[in-house]
């Protein structure tokens, strides 16, 4: 089968575009870029150029960029063009050259082919590009999401040149007399990928001929085997994670019955900014006491009687909040506190409304998180009792623990929001005002 049958037949199979969609094509000028462009050109298909100068190569970046030009006028098509400082990029950023050039390129991409009007960008990668990728994604350990390598489509980027190998590519170029420019950074090995395209994969092929279309077959099946252990993974996060409000819940004796153990709290877990290195430290919560967790990178996951709580890291919040007496509206990021004055009236029984004697209390009021030996006298109890040993009492979870708010008068807990006056500010029969405070989570 030739080049020209080939590309239609993928395109086609992988269900690409349709003919009359517009695509935008990310040219560089090299012999993939290029023989891409002639081969929409052929079939007939609608699509226009693209060309970024990353300005890295001096006069071979300018050579580049005029030859790709020509190149669009050649072909009759739209062109679009720009230069980045992609050397300032990545000293702003603080990444590598690589990456600064591929975040400058695909951003750029997506806002011309919106401009465009394109339905897709086509990048030229082809069959050595997946099989370079596959084996740097098991080198770095990727897991099986990486063995599918560079996707056919995947949101608005097409790759229609996967089915084919480079040198295919070189044979039509030669053949039908289609000239191209050579990238002087594609022959040194300071790269990832050129050090897999020039030292490793080459090694390989001493002993193995045909590496190349070997592995680019078990792509094929890789991707599919993908799909089956994707669908067993919905089918264990369904039974296995339960949300209440911001946490998420999952049962610990379910977990420790779950098989493959390992793979199945991965694929829960990174969700939740876990990292392979903290998954051992996650799983030995399931042998833990109560109190017990883990911090990841964005979430705490925490051993709490016979659950696993996955709550969000807490923003970093003002250890105290200075009440004067003109201010009767605050807002945390849990929760609004309204405070009024009232002459003496019925009192109402909602746990989030306290009603103090209004004249037991001193200004400024300090609203502020419980800590431990913080203590307070319950309403109708003539003993103090730690706050600590009221939130047991109470069978709070460790996460309904932390977001608790106590609020002081002199130095004295008046109100565990919430949840308990305290009975030094009760309203009594000489009570002539009463202090209001209504407490609304969030």
């Amino acid at each position: 089968m030739d080049l020209l049958t080939g590309f239609t037949s993928y395109i086609q199979k992988e269900n690409l575009f349709s003919h009359d969609q517009k695509i935008l094509l990310a040219t560089s000028g090299g012999v993939d870029s290029v023989v891409m462009a002639h081969l929409f050109k052929q079939t007939g298909l609608p699509f226009a150029i693209a060309h970024c100068n990353f300005q890295l190569r001096g006069d071979e970046s300018v050579r580049d960029e005029a030859f790709v030009t020509t190149l669009a006028a050649t072909l009759d098509v739209p062109f679009f063009s720009v230069r980045f400082d992609t050397a300032a990029y990545a000293t702003e950023k603080r990444v590598s050259i690589q990456v600064a050039a591929r975040e400058l390129r695909y951003e750029w991409l997506e806002t011309t082919r919106k401009a465009s009007g394109c339905a897709y960008t086509a990048t030229a990668h082809h069959m050595q590009d997946n099989v370079e990728t596959v084996l740097m994604n098991i080198c770095k350990g990727t897991g099986i999401s990486g063995l599918h390598g560079i996707l056919p489509r995947q949101t608005t980027l097409v790759r229609p040149l996967l089915f084919t190998q480079k040198k295919e590519l070189l044979t039509y170029a030669t053949e039908n007399n289609i000239s191209y420019v050579e990238d002087s950074s594609n022959i040194t090995i300071k790269y990832t990928r050129n050090f897999f395209r020039h030292q490793v994969i080459p090694v390989i092929q001493e002993a193995y001929p045909g590496v190349v279309n070997n592995i680019a077959a078990g792509i094929e099946r890789f991707r599919e085997a993908e799909e089956l252990y994707s669908q067993s993974v919905i089918r264990h996060k369904k039974r296995l994670l339960s949300q209440k409000g911001n946490t998420w819940m999952i049962a610990v004796l379910r977990l420790q019955k779950t098989v493959p153990l390992h793979t199945i709290a991965w694929e829960i877990f990174r969700d939740f900014g876990c990292s392979s290195a903290q998954l051992p430290q996650v799983l030995e919560l399931l042998h833990s006491t109560s109190g017990r967790l883990v911090e990841t990178a964005t979430h705490r996951i925490i051993r709490d009687r016979q659950w696993l709580l996955i709550t969000t890291l807490a923003e970093q919040e003002a250890p105290l909040i200075v009440i004067e007496k003109e201010r009767t509206h605050i807002v945390t990021t849990d929760g609004h506190l309204k405070i009024k004055e009232a002459g003496k009236t019925v009192i109402p029984t909602a746990a989030n409304i306290a009603c103090l004697d209004r004249h037991a209390v001193q200004y400024p009021l300090l609203l502020r998180r419980w800590k431990q030996g913080d203590y307070f006298y319950p309403l109708g109890m003539r003993k103090k009792k730690k706050v600590s040993r009221f939130f047991i009492d109470q069978k709070l979870s460790l996460l309904q623990k932390e977001k608790m708010w106590v609020l002081e008068s002199g130095k004295r807990i008046v109100w565990v929001v919430g949840m308990r006056i305290d009975d030094r500010f009760r309203i009594t029969e000489s009570t002539k005002d009463m202090l209001l405070l209504e407490w609304s989570a969030i």
